[in-house]
């Protein structure tokens, strides 16, 4: 809130240099705040009395924009990356997946890894636990597993995040 927009009949005052001035009626605190050319800012207007501050409004939300911008440019986006795996996987097509769910975790992504039964291998929704038991152990240092294998209708998934 800003100058006119505050309705609190009292206000503590800060200056711009930062320096309390004390509880201020409000016509009061607009009077010094225009005197200076500024504005008169809620910076805290749930506090009893309210909080104002005189200051440069445009330049107060020019300066928070910069550093959302900021905040925003340095945040890492987590996908979720899909590996499929087979209940009846062979050695070398394990590894080969295993070296892609390694570089998605090592990358800061989580990992979704899922078992797809086909025909009547849901009957034996077992060996696709053991594969991806047998997976989560292979990428223990690199991950830690956030949801255990759970069987969702002919799927099996288990989700592992990154470690750190």
């Amino acid at each position: 809130m800003v100058n006119g927009d505050i309705r609190a009949r009292e206000v503590r005052l800060i200056n711009a240099n930062g320096d309390q001035l004390g509880i201020k009626p409000i016509r009061e605190a607009l009077q010094l705040a225009s005197e200076s050319n500024l504005d008169l800012v809620a910076v805290a207007p749930t506090a009893k009395p309210p909080v104002c501050r005189i200051m440069d409004y445009g330049k107060y939300r020019y300066e928070m924009q910069k550093k959302d911008k900021e905040a925003r440019k340095n945040q890492k986006i987590v996908d979720l990356k899909e590996v499929r795996f087979s209940a009846t996987i062979e050695e070398h097509d394990l590894q080969t997946k295993l070296r892609n769910v390694i570089k998605f975790l090592n990358s800061g992504d989580k990992v979704k890894c899922s078992i797809r039964f086909r025909g009547r291998e849901i009957t034996h929704a077992s060996i696709g636990e053991k594969v991806l038991i047998r997976v989560a152990k292979e990428v223990e240092e690199h991950a830690v597993m956030e949801r255990r294998p759970k069987l969702e209708g002919r799927s099996m998934i288990m989700i592992l995040g990154p470690k750190g």
